[in-house]
C-alpha cells in the first residue's frame, strides 16, 4: 500500500499550518475593516503562491505546495473536504419556511435576480465569448450558461453577514433580501448541477446528460421533500440521545458526506449533494441557533480558510490580471444583478430607495462565485484570466454591498427612541417566563398606551417571530411588526433579570426586550430604530446599567445620556 513518507507528512503539516495561521490573521485584519474574511483567506493565498511567494522565492513555494505528488493529491482531497463542508453550512442558512412566507415578494425579488443576470449574462457571453475569456476547448453554449449561472447566483452567507453587520438581518427589508437569496440561490444551484453533468459528458466522463438530469432532479425534489421530513423526525431523537453538540454536528456532517458523495457519482460533484442536506438540516425547526452557529463556527474557522487559501495558490493573480475582462465582468455582473432585483423589489411594492437597496444587497456574490470560478476552471470552461476576474468581481461586489446599502437607504436624524417610549410601556420587572407570554405582556402595555386592538397585534408579531426569531444576541430581543391604524411608532420595553428564550444566536435568555410596533408606510422607522437599539445596548456596561434601574424615568435618562434620547 502506497503512503507518505516521513519528510511529506512533515512538509504537509508544515504547509498546512502555515496556510491556515496566515489565512486566520489576514481574515481577522479584514474583518477588522468591515471586509467578508474570505478576501483575507483569498490573499494569503495569493501570498503564499505563485503570486507572490512564487515570484520571489519560487522554490519554496515549490517545497511547502507541489503541483503533483502526493502532498499535491493530500491538498486536493482536504480542500475537497472543505469546499464540501463550507456547502453545507450555506445550505443551512436556507430557511426554507422563509421563503414560502415572503411569498410573492420573494419569488418576484428572486426570480427577476436570477432571470435578469442570467439573460444578461447569456447573451454577452453568446456574442462575444472571445472577449469574456472563452478558448474554444468546449462547445460556446457551455461556456455561455456557465457565464449565466454565475453571474445569477448571489452569495448567502455574505448578505447575512452585511445584514447583520447593519443591523438589518432580523428586519423586514432583511427578510425579504434573505428570503429572494434563498430562492435564488437554490434555483442557481440546480441549474449548475445540471451544467456540471453537460460539462462531464462534454468531457467523456460520467452518465448521459438525461440521466444526469433526471437524477439530480430527482435527488433535489426527494430531499426538499422526504429527506428533509425524515430529518425533521430524527433530529430530537439525536438531540435526546447524544451528547451536545457533539451528536448534532456529527450527523450533519455523517449525512453531508454521504449526499456529497451520492452527487459525485451521479456526476453533478460533490458540493451539491452537502448543500441539498445543509438545506434539509437547516430547515428543521428542531436545530436551534446555538447548534447551527456551532457547526458553521466548526467548518468557518478550520475547513473554509484552507479552501479559500487554497484558491490564491492555484492562479497567479498579476499574471492573469485583465483590466478589460475584469472591468467588464464586473459591469456585466452589477448591472444585471442590482437593475433585475431592483425591478421585482420594484414590482412587489417596495419604495425606490428600499428597492435599490434589495438589489445591492443580493449583488454580494462572495464565496458562491469563487467556488463556481474554480470549479469551472477545474473542468477547462475557463482559463485563467476569466478566473481571476470572476474573483476580483466577486470580493469588490461583497465590500460594495453594504456601503451601497447604506447609502441608497440613508439615515434620517430625529429617530430617538424616547419620543416613542412612555412610562406605561415601561415594565420592570417584566412578568413572564417565555417568549409568547412575553410578547402578550408587552402588547398590552403597548395597546393600553396607544389605544390599540391588543389580539391583532399579538397575532401579527408572533406572526414575524414565526419568519425569524427575533433575539438579536447579547441579552437584547426585539420583537416588532407592522401595524395597520397607527401613523407613528409604538414601542414597549420590558426587563427580565432571569431572562427569556428569544432563540439568539448566541444562545443567551434576553433580559431587555423592546416591543416595537410601526406603521406599514413607513418601513425607514423600523430600520432605524432597530439599528439604534442594537447599537446602543451592544455594550456589556450599558446593559448592565439598563437591568439596574428602578424606574422609567432612570431608562429614560440612561438612554438620554448615551444619545438616543
Amino acid at each position: 500500500m502506497e503512503r507518505l513518507t516521513s519528510y511529506e507528512i512533515t512538509v504537509m503539516f508544515l504547509a498546512l499550518g502555515i496556510l491556515l495561521a496566515t489565512a486566520r490573521i489576514l481574515a481577522e485584519l479584514v474583518q477588522r475593516w468591515h471586509q467578508p474574511a474570505v478576501l483575507g483567506e483569498i490573499l494569503a493565498g495569493m501570498l503564499l503562491g505563485p503570486t507572490v511567494l512564487g515570484a520571489l522565492a519560487p522554490e519554496w513555494s515549490a517545497w511547502l505546495f507541489p503541483m503533483q505528488g502526493n502532498s499535491a493529491l493530500v491538498l486536493e482531497g482536504l480542500t475537497t473536504l472543505a469546499i464540501a463542508l463550507f456547502l453545507l453550512v450555506a445550505g443551512m442558512e436556507v430557511d426554507l419556511s422563509t421563503m414560502w412566507r415572503q411569498g410573492k415578494t420573494a419569488a418576484a425579488v428572486g426570480g427577476a435576480g436570477l432571470v435578469v443576470p442570467f439573460a444578461v449574462g447569456l447573451i454577452a457571453a453568446w456574442t462575444m465569448p472571445w472577449s469574456l475569456g472563452w478558448e474554444g476547448k468546449l462547445h460556446p453554449l457551455l461556456f455561455a450558461l456557465f457565464f449565466a449561472t454565475a453571474l445569477s447566483i448571489s452569495a448567502l452567507p455574505v448578505i447575512a453577514r452585511t445584514l447583520m453587520d447593519l443591523n438589518l438581518y432580523r428586519s423586514d427589508l432583511g427578510m425579504i433580501i434573505i428570503a429572494a437569496a434563498i430562492f435564488n440561490d437554490l434555483a442557481g444551484w440546480i441549474i449548475f448541477a445540471m451544467i456540471l453533468g453537460m460539462m462531464e459528458e462534454e468531457s467523456g466522463h460520467g452518465m448521459g446528460i438525461g440521466q444526469t438530469i433526471g437524477l439530480t432532479l430527482a435527488f433535489a425534489a426527494g430531499m426538499l421533500t422526504i429527506g428533509r421530513w425524515l430529518i425533521h423526525r430524527i433530529l430530537p431523537w439525536v438531540k435526546a440521545y447524544t451528547s451536545w453538540p457533539g451528536g448534532v454536528l456529527g450527523f450533519a456532517l455523517a449525512l453531508a458526506l454521504l449526499a456529497a458523495a451520492l452527487t459525485e457519482y451521479i456526476g453533478v460533484h460533490a458540493i451539491f449533494g452537502s448543500f441539498l442536506v445543509g438545506v434539509a438540516i437547516g430547515d428543521s425547526s428542531h436545530l436551534r441557533e446555538q447548534t447551527r452557529m456551532v457547526i458553521h463556527q466548526f467548518v468557518s474557522f478550520i475547513f473554509a480558510p484552507l479552501f479559500f487559501a487554497s484558491i490564491g495558490l492555484t492562479v497567479d493573480f498579476v499574471r492573469h490580471f485583465d483590466v478589460g475582462l475584469v472591468l467588464a465582468v464586473l459591469a456585466i455582473a452589477c448591472v444585471g444583478k442590482v437593475v433585475g432585483c431592483g425591478l421585482g423589489a420594484r414590482w412587489s411594492g417596495l419604495s425606490s430607495r428600499e428597492a435599490w437597496a434589495v438589489g445591492f444587497g443580493m449583488n454580494a456574490r462572495g464565496a458562491m462565485e469563487i467556488i463556481l470560478g474554480l470549479l469551472a476552471l477545474q473542468f477547462g470552461v475557463i482559463h485563467e484570466r476569466l478566473f481571476v476576474a470572476l474573483v476580483i468581481m466577486a470580493l469588490v461586489t461583497s465590500m460594495l454591498s453594504g456601503p451601497m446599502m447604506q447609502w441608497c437607504l440613508g439615515k434620517k436624524k430625529g429617530r430617538a427612541l424616547s419620543s416613542y417610549l412612555g412610562a406605561r410601556a415601561f415594565l420592570n420587572p417584566l412578568h413572564a417566563h417565555h417568549r409568547d407570554e412575553a410578547i402578550a405582556t408587552l402588547v398590552q402595555a403597548a395597546s393600553a398606551s396607544a389605544n390599540l386592538d391588543p389580539e391583532a397585534i399579538v397575532a401579527a408579531v408572533q406572526y414575524r417571530e414565526q419568519l425569524m426569531p427575533t433575539g438579536v444576541g447579547r441579552g437584547v430581543a426585539i420583537p416588532h411588526a407592522r401595524v395597520e391604524g397607527i401613523t407613528t411608532p409604538v414601542m414597549a420595553v420590558g426587563l427580565s433579570r432571569a431572562g427569556i428564550d428569544f432563540d439568539a444566536a448566541d444562545g443567551l435568555p434576553a433580559h431587555l426586550i423592546f416591543l416595537l410596533l410601526t406603521p406599514p408606510s413607513d418601513e425607514g422607522v423600523q430600520l432605524d430604530m432597530i439599528a439604534e437599539i442594537t447599537h446602543l445596548f451592544e455594550n456589556d456596561h450599558m446593559r448592565e446599567q439598563a437591568l439596574e434601574v428602578n424606574s422609567y424615568t432612570e431608562f429614560l435618562a440612561l438612554i438620554k445620556s448615551a444619545g438616543a434620547g
